[in-house]
């Protein structure tokens, strides 16, 4: 057999021995206790992102049966990248699979139509076309074209992107496996083990975010900056250079990216009247084009030179948004023969 195939088919003898050499060759050089697995903490009032999701999931597993995990090595190698699995304590609630990804997809949804709430994994999400099928024709259409006599509780998740911080991934992921409908949850394996500080009300078991609300991280009046995921501590960094050069810019969190939550990304560009980056409901409110930061439209790449050309940067987000405000002042300075632009009310 391929040794590739049987790769992603499942566990091979020879990743189980090289596991169990690297953890005895780990636990001669290394203190003790210090190879087992990291467990959340909140004495310091800081989580990281793979903490937050895995309280997150564990809590929502603790609190309804129905709700179980489904995806490769998600027990005994703990999945690809270690968040979110309990192989002892909640073995019942997990279904470990192989790769076929299109057929272990309809088993999830499946087992929504039964009445369960699968949170299905994909080691990761570029192999959700393997199974889009599912994904579109099985979960998302089912309550539309049963007249909303089925509903489909599964959520797809993943590493592709993330949330901005520990609260966003905790509240959202709740809210992500309570959603009656299907939902895909993104996350990035680049976050995993950054920490940020959080509250005890986030800590509680209760806590949960609603879906399609944004957050406004910093208020600002000269420009409005919307973002997501990873990016927003990218919108942050800029606008601390930009109040440097006397430029106030509005960060927002979208948090969702549908629904979006329109009405505060409106209601903070009818407040700044300049925009970087979203849609054209308010454009009668602006008074300079809006500023569009994305991706390179290339596939991928993984060579960290190239994935920083790929990807939007800091210093992308400060030029924008200096290129906003300084084109509307300029274009009303124009439009007045040289007088300052009159502020609007």
């Amino acid at each position: 057999m391929n040794r590739k195939l049987f790769f992603f088919l499942g566990p091979s003898i020879d990743r189980k021995m090289w596991g169990i050499a690297r953890r005895k060759a780990l636990q001669k050089v290394l203190p003790a206790g210090s190879v087992s697995q990291k467990k959340y903490t909140t004495a310091a009032k800081e989580m990281t992102v793979r903490e937050a999701l895995n309280s997150a999931l564990d809590e929502e597993m603790s609190a309804n049966h129905r709700v179980f995990l489904m995806g490769e090595e998600v027990g005994e190698y703990q999945g690809a990248y270690k968040d979110g699995r309990y192989p002892r304590v909640f073995s019942r609630n997990m279904v470990l699979i192989d790769s076929r990804y299109s057929n272990y997809r309809g088993i999830g949804v499946g087992a929504a139509y039964y009445g369960l709430w699968p949170v299905v994994e994909f080691m990761t999400f570029n192999f959700a076309m393997q199974a889009i099928d599912h994904i579109i024709n099985s979960a998302a259409k089912s309550n539309y074209m049963s007249a909303g006599q089925i509903s489909v509780p599964i959520e797809f998740r993943g590493p592709n992107d993330a949330a901005a911080g520990v609260e966003d991934a905790r509240g959202l992921l709740k809210a992500a496996i309570r959603d009656p409908d299907p939902v895909v949850f993104l996350e990035s394996e680049l976050l995993y083990e950054e920490s940020f500080p959080i509250s005890a009300e986030v800590l509680d078991s209760s806590f949960c975010l609603p879906t399609g609300k944004a957050k406004i991280e910093r208020e600002g009046k000269h420009v409005t900056i919307t973002s997501f995921s990873k990016m927003v501590g990218h919108a942050l960094q800029a606008a601390e250079i930009l109040s440097k050069e006397g430029i106030s810019a509005e960060v927002i969190n979208l948090r969702s990216i549908r629904p979006p939550d329109r009405a505060t990304i409106n209601a903070s560009a009818r407040k700044t009247n300049r925009r970087v980056f979203l849609n054209m409901e308010s454009f009668e409110y602006l008074d300079a084009p809006v500023e569009r930061i994305a991706g390179a439209d290339v596939p991928m790449p993984y060579a960290p030179n190239l994935e920083r050309m790929a990807v939007p940067q800091v210093d992308d987000i400060v030029r924008a948004a200096k290129l906003a405000c300084y084109r509307s002042i300029l274009m009303a300075a124009t439009a007045s023969f040289g007088r300052p632009p009159t502020p609007r009310k």
